[in-house]
């Protein structure tokens, strides 16, 4: 098959959005598509060079594609949804879906677009980050840069920077401890949820590019048990799918996940470290329907 190998997931994200109602949020779409197509653990989480997992970036790029062809719609609020047009397209064939990459590929063309997409071939297109949403332009490669920033710091520089996260987070006393034989722990600090609950958090910052394993999980509750309310683990990685269900299992305090890509959204969120600007791209599909 040509193109890019994302080229498959055009169909699956739309019928993964009908299966969800008509929207959801990208973790919904991927664990939908994931059971649909039988999507195995280790391809769930083999790693791009950047450090993002690849069968996440290449939903997100088909999601991008799709987007610029009219059929989902962009948002900012982290929320996958149809268009009218894509509301009314049943599935994709193969051929169909390659068309659709093919006509929006070359709208690229004279387009700010183009040194991000354009310029590379067709079939490492899928090996890049992909933007996080069609408003984003060119410089969208931010979010690979401040990842290897962030991989890049000693343990002790990540420690601090998690736990200034945690402060703008709206923690309190947030305080890194470090100490070795502590099974893990970081650091902790109080949530107040309003005048008259809190609760005291443990947190555990890994500097990884790979995984975070379900055995990792459980030593890090073990270590926080009788000791706090709940426990954060906070990663440059991801986490496999046992370690995802280890930490929100009945019985037991629960355990926050953040791998890679939640941790940038939380920076950009905050704009903590980035310095945020505003620009255009122009959308072609919008003037299509004048041109005739």
């Amino acid at each position: 098959m040509g193109g890019p190998k994302f080229v498959r997931f055009f169909s699956p994200v739309i019928e993964a959005l009908k299966e969800l109602g008509g929207s959801g949020r990208p973790v919904e779409v991927r664990d939908v598509i994931a059971r649909q197509l039988n999507i195995s653990e280790q391809e769930r989480t083999d790693l791009l060079d950047g450090g993002a997992p690849r069968f996440d970036n290449e939903v997100a790029w088909a999601r991008f594609y799709l987007v610029k062809a009219g059929l989902v719609d962009s948002s900012r609020r982290g929320v996958w949804s149809f268009s009218d047009k894509g509301r009314a397209i049943e599935s994709l064939s193969y051929d169909e879906a390659f068309n659709i990459f093919k006509q929006v590929h070359s709208e690229f063309q004279g387009e700010r677009d183009s040194d991000a997409v354009e310029s590379q071939p067709e079939e490492t297109i899928g090996e890049t980050i992909a933007p996080n949403d069609t408003v984003v332009n060119d410089d969208s490669s931010y979010r690979k840069k401040l990842l290897e920033i962030l991989t890049s710091l000693p343990p002790s520089g990540f420690e601090r920077l998690c736990q200034r996260l945690l402060r703008e987070s709206g923690f309190e006393q947030v305080v890194v401890t470090g100490r070795s034989g502590d099974g893990g722990i970081d650091g902790q600090g109080i949530l107040q949820v309003n005048p008259f609950v809190s609760f005291k958090v443990l947190f555990q910052c890994k500097r990884y590019t790979g995984l975070v394993t379900v055995s990792q999980v459980r030593d890090f509750r073990g270590a926080m048990m009788g000791r706090a309310d709940k426990g954060i683990i906070l990663t440059t990685g991801t986490f496999t799918s046992d370690a995802q269900k280890e930490a929100v299992r009945d019985g037991v305090p629960p355990i926050e996940l953040v791998h890679g890509e939640k941790l940038l959204d939380m920076f950009e969120r905050l704009e903590l470290g980035l310095t945020p600007r505003t620009t255009y791209d122009v959308d072609h599909h919008f003037f299509q329907e004048f041109q005739s």
